[in-house]
């Protein structure tokens, strides 16, 4: 076989989800240990990758800090790709905007009382950090603002480790069945399209769920694994637990396709650079399109249709 179709036959297994559903996405942020950057580790049959799970599990420990008496943003580990923030007051509705050199804001919901951790997905600059209060419907106070100048020791840390959205431990089920996955894989590739393979044929989609989605709903990826159900929200958390604790740096995307809100992931396999939208749910099924390379910059991408249709907003 010649070296143009044994790439095409490679390409036809990077794996990325898109999810069609419409949801509220307002929150972000979880875990409590700092370790370095994982070294990738893509294997051949005759020297396979490592199949031992590895969780990075984000750490609070205030050596430097922002804030005031009712929240604290703890800093002391930007160059791992998050922050942790700490809301002490009484409000129950309270806002964490973040944006990196005046660029798009994010925003999230802060839990009363928990530490939660948001990811800096976009790469080193300045950022902003403001929390709001509400006062009364949708109207919010500043209750504070502050700015932190960051350079990521890795590029791929935020996709690493987990976070609100992405919620998970060394102890998760999720992570366990992650591994066992693994276990079957010889190359990165082969692990994309296996835990791509185990969700869509092991989870149904709730459509009820789907309509009847609450403010500021967040998955349980272990409880997903668990009912074998899930929203796009679901389907994406659960393939991101897998695969980031397989040191494999994936994405968590919010956007559009078309006048539909999804979420989708996208994956980095070395070599090739991050993969978008082979994967998408229709309505009814999942299915997996003819892929159609794209190479711009030194990175693969795949597109349903021309890639148009595609907008994104977030990336966690």
């Amino acid at each position: 076989m010649n070296k143009a179709k044994v790439f095409s036959k490679v390409l036809k297994n990077f794996i990325i989800v898109t999810i069609c559903c419409a949801f509220v996405l307002l929150s972000a942020g979880g875990g409590n240990v700092k370790a370095p950057a994982p070294e990738k580790s893509v294997g051949t049959a005759a020297d396979p990758r490592d199949t031992e799970a590895s969780v990075l599990v984000p750490e609070a420990p205030g050596t430097e800090t922002l804030g005031n008496e009712k929240v604290v943003i703890d800093i002391s580990n930007v160059a791992q790709g998050y922050v942790s923030v700490h809301y002490a007051g009484d409000n129950d509705r309270v806002k964490l905007q973040v944006s990196c050199d005046g660029g798009e804001k994010y925003t999230y919901n802060l839990q009363k009382g928990t530490v939660d951790v948001f990811p800096l997905t976009q790469g080193n600059g300045t950022y902003w950090f403001g929390v709001f209060e509400n006062t009364q419907g949708d109207s919010y106070h500043k209750l504070y603002s502050g700015e932190k100048a960051v350079t990521l020791e890795n590029e791929f840390l935020p996709f690493l480790y987990p976070n609100q959205y992405v919620d998970f431990t060394p102890g998760s089920a999720a992570v366990a069945q992650g591994e066992k996955l693994a276990k079957e894989a010889t190359d990165d590739l082969e692990l994309v399209e296996k835990v791509y393979n185990y969700v869509v044929e092991n989870v149904s989609y709730d459509y009820e769920k789907a309509d009847n989605v609450e403010n500021g709903y967040l998955p349980d990826v272990d409880e997903t694994l668990q009912t074998k159900k899930g929203i796009c929200f679901d389907y994406a958390a659960l393939m991101t637990t897998m695969l980031r604790s397989q040191r494999i740096p994936t994405r968590l995307v919010i956007g559009y396709v078309g006048d539909l809100y999804h979420a989708w992931i996208s994956v980095y396999i070395e070599g090739q650079g991050w993969i978008d939208n082979i994967i998408y749910f229709d309505g009814t099924q999942w299915t997996r399109m003819d892929p159609t390379l794209a190479s711009t910059s030194g990175q693969a991408k795949e597109y349903t249709g021309d890639g148009n249709e595609y907008h994104e907003m977030y990336t966690y």
